[in-house]
């Protein structure tokens, strides 16, 4: 019997990061983020309430009750976002971001690209796109020399 063919390391941790965004609790997007260093997967995070707070899931979408844009006024929600929470998880336990790639489901947003950029990420790979109108995330990755690749 055939077996399929053994996925490459970008394939191998962007399907990762789809069933990392599986357990998101947001209702607008499903997000998740893998953070890996050597082929090594050091944290991951999907989108979502902070602990010990209730979830969209449970509450409703703040975002959609105030009319807020995707892409806009990102400060008001009660989720963090997939990369802040493998961010928050390897500092939690002790693990540097130095030299990682993250692997990501959508492009970071600014606030997260300014995260990324100071946890000393090299390179980012996503899959689906993110709504940057004025594209500050792009430039601002560019800027700092962190690769990004877009998966497909």
């Amino acid at each position: 019997m055939k077996t399929a063919p053994r996925p490459g390391w970008d394939e191998y941790f962007m399907r990762l990061t789809y069933d990392v965004a599986r357990r998101s609790t947001c209702l607008r997007r499903r997000v998740g983020a893998v953070l890996v260093r050597n082929n090594r997967i050091i944290a991951s995070g999907y989108n979502g309430a902070p602990n010990k707070l209730k979830h969209c899931l449970d509450l409703g979408c703040l975002r959609n009750e105030m009319e807020i844009e995707s892409g806009t006024k990102l400060e008001i929600c009660r989720g963090l976002h997939a990369e802040q929470n493998a961010l928050i998880q390897a500092a939690r336990f002790g693990t540097s971001t130095d030299k990682c790639t993250c692997y990501i489901t959508h492009h970071p947003c600014i606030i997260c690209a300014k995260l990324l950029i100071n946890a000393g990420v090299e390179r980012i790979v996503y899959s689906e796109g993110y709504p940057d109108k004025k594209g500050l995330s792009s430039s601002f990755l560019k800027e700092a020399g962190v690769k990004v690749e877009q998966y497909e």
